[in-house]
């Protein structure tokens, strides 16, 4: 074996620094920061390098599987938050939602502790709602069934429920109120020339009864105004139907053309417009009222179904003297007239609003007076009252923040109302349905018993008499009594009267059914209506033969006689109804006052109205009321059914 050689020192070392060398390849970090920021390195070979590892299909499956369950969570969740928004928007949107119940009215009460400021809130809420379609509305088409309907002016209403004046005061937010559920909306009152109304703060809170005070005075933009926004109003559904958003346009739905009423453009609804006048008009000034209402009147009629003439707000001076019956019956006129000159195909039906308070039977008598002898086709009965008294239960006693608010002038409205309303209702109800033989559709001819027997002609319409013929008297007997009614509405042969009977004169009797002897008639012979002269038209025979009696009115003797008493009568008589050649049609009554739930509104209708209207309830009860007014006569018609 061949001993090792021994290799020198030095050869070591050079062995020792190439064995070394790869492990000094990498340069140090302190060494590399150095390069950078100098020249470029000398040696770009030892620059560190990156390597990359390739994942195997096993990793990639993993991934893309951690992916795919990712993007189900996100459209899962997105399809959650979505839901959840369109199903809080049906719930938010829906009158029937508790929240607007029992959160938005508290909420509302508490953020503005004056009344008017909280109601001018909730318009301006309301109107900002329906812009961007989020105001509340009655979903589910409740009035399918047909169940509630009611017939109103030739129009089949959905249901007997109304919103009254006040609510809508401007005519910002007609639809929006349409859209909870009523069959007539009221917007206003207007009044010719803007006005301010009464000094501020004027409108209370009763939360303990549920009612409240105002004294508004009939604050009104003006009826130019009001004018502008409804016409707006019509030109944009125009342009929605299809039909442009011009004049022509206008006309077209305004005549009938898309099948909806001009007023409310819905079907099944109606929207009334409240007028008044100028609280600065002198109360003693006739023509200048009738001008006032008449100027609403051609602002206003071509974009309303039902106008509304307030003469019973009980904020303004002067106002409610104008329910006497000479001036209502001016001032009745005036509107009638001006709402049949309307350019439009159809006219208004025009209704009067009368206050609670003129309830004594002279002063009923007289508004119904007024209203068959303008030809008014109806009445709202019921507004705020001034009363105080039987407001508050026994033995009940009132916060003190109340108690100073029930002191406060103004007209007070509230569910106490509505006892006494209902009364007025059935008085009105009678009172206008006696002059009127429902089933002839003419008028009775009667006088009121309540009037003298003196000579003159009638101050109100002319109603059925008390006491009808017993059957089996003679056709002469029947004859005698209704002479004798006639008479009793006739003027006595007075200076003033021949002076009156140039210009009105008094129809002569017919001719006699005698050709040989001809009847002849001088102003200075007996009135007209006598009874010698009718008898002398009968046979012998028809003198003592008992004539069968029928149920309707007395004055259903012959032909002739009747058109002679029904066109004898003065044009200037309140109740001097249609002529033979037309037909009289019974008066429309709408209630408000004190209306609370479905069971008070079945009380109305069975009192003689047609349609019961609230504002104090929705004022309290929110948006969803006129819903649950439905549910609970629908619920009340089954109880009733089952007993």
């Amino acid at each position: 074996m061949a001993p090792s050689r021994a290799m020198p020192i030095g050869s070591m070392r050079c062995l020792n620094k190439d064995a070394m060398r790869p492990l000094r390849s990498l340069p140090s970090p302190r060494a590399t920061k150095s390069k950078i920021r100098g020249a470029a390195s000398p040696y770009p070979h030892n620059l560190p390098t990156i390597t990359r590892r390739y994942a195997s299909t096993a990793q990639g499956i993993a991934i893309d599987s951690r992916s795919l369950v990712t993007r189900l969570k996100n459209l899962f969740l997105g399809t959650a938050i979505g839901a959840s928004l369109f199903l809080g928007y049906l719930y938010i949107t829906d009158t029937r939602a508790g929240v607007h119940q029992w959160v938005v009215v508290p909420s509302i009460r508490w953020f503005y502790d004056d009344a008017e400021d909280a109601h001018e809130a909730s318009t301006k809420a309301l109107k900002a709602l329906y812009e961007f379609g989020l105001h509340p509305r009655e979903r589910g088409n409740q009035d399918k069934a047909d169940d509630l309907t009611v017939e109103v002016f030739g129009h089949t209403l959905r249901n007997p429920i109304g919103i009254s004046a006040g609510l809508d005061k401007h005519a910002e937010i007609p639809t929006a109120l349409l859209g909870l559920g009523p069959s007539v909306v009221e917007v206003g009152g207007a009044t010719p020339f803007p006005q301010d109304g009464n000094p501020k703060p004027r409108v209370f809170r009763l939360p303990s009864q549920r009612a409240l005070i105002n004294r508004y005075g009939l604050n009104s933009e003006g009826a130019d105004s009001m004018a502008m926004r409804l016409r707006q109003r019509v030109r944009e559904y125009a342009y929605a139907a299809g039909y442009g958003m011009d004049e022509v346009a206008e006309r077209r739905i305004l005549d009938g053309e898309a099948g909806v009423p001009p007023g409310s453009l819905v079907d099944g609804k109606l929207m009334a417009v409240q007028v008044a006048k100028n609280k600065f008009t002198p109360d003693n000034d006739i023509e200048a009222i009738k001008n006032d209402y008449v100027y609403c009147v051609d602002a206003l009629a071509r974009y309303a179904d039902i106008i509304v003439v307030n003469v019973s707000s009980p904020n303004t001076p002067g106002l409610r003297d104008l329910q006497r019956t000479e001036p209502l019956r001016n001032i009745l006129t005036a509107v009638v007239e001006a709402a049949k000159r309307i350019d439009r195909k159809t006219s208004p039906a025009v209704m009067v609003k009368v206050s609670p308070d003129e309830d004594s039977e002279e002063q009923v008598a007289g508004i119904v007076d007024a209203v068959w002898a303008s030809g008014v086709d109806g009445v709202i009965v019921g507004n705020t009252t001034k009363r105080r008294h039987d407001l508050i239960p026994e033995g009940y006693t009132l916060p003190n923040k109340e108690a100073a608010a029930l002191l406060e002038q103004g007209g007070y409205s509230g569910p106490q109302l509505f006892e006494r309303t209902v009364s007025l209702v059935k008085r009105y109800r009678r009172l206008l349905d006696e002059g009127l033989d429902v089933d002839s559709g003419k008028p009775s001819g009667v006088p009121k018993p309540s009037e003298s027997s003196e000579p003159k002609l009638s101050e109100g319409p002319v109603r059925q008499s008390s006491t009808i013929p017993a059957k089996g008297t003679s056709t002469a007997d029947k004859i005698e009594a209704t002479i004798q009614r006639d008479v009793a509405n006739l003027k006595s042969a007075t200076p003033e009267a021949e002076a009156e009977s140039k210009s009105q004169p008094l129809l002569r009797l017919p001719a006699r059914n005698s050709l040989s002897s001809p009847a002849t008639h001088s102003p200075n012979d007996l009135p007209a209506l006598s009874s010698s002269s009718h008898l002398d038209q009968l046979s012998s025979s028809d003198r003592d033969t008992p004539a069968p009696m029928t149920s309707t009115s007395t004055s259903q003797t012959s032909p002739t006689l009747s058109s002679s008493l029904t066109s004898s009568r003065s044009p200037t008589s309140p109740r001097s109804a249609p002529s033979s050649s037309s037909t009289a049609k019974p008066k429309v009554i709408f209630c408000t006052g004190g209306i609370t739930n479905g069971k008070q509104l079945l009380e109305v209708q069975q009192a003689g109205a047609q349609l019961g209207m609230i504002y104090t309830h929705l004022v309290y009860g929110g948006v969803g009321v006129i819903s649950r007014m439905k549910a609970e006569m629908r619920e009340e018609i089954s109880r009733q059914k089952n007993l």
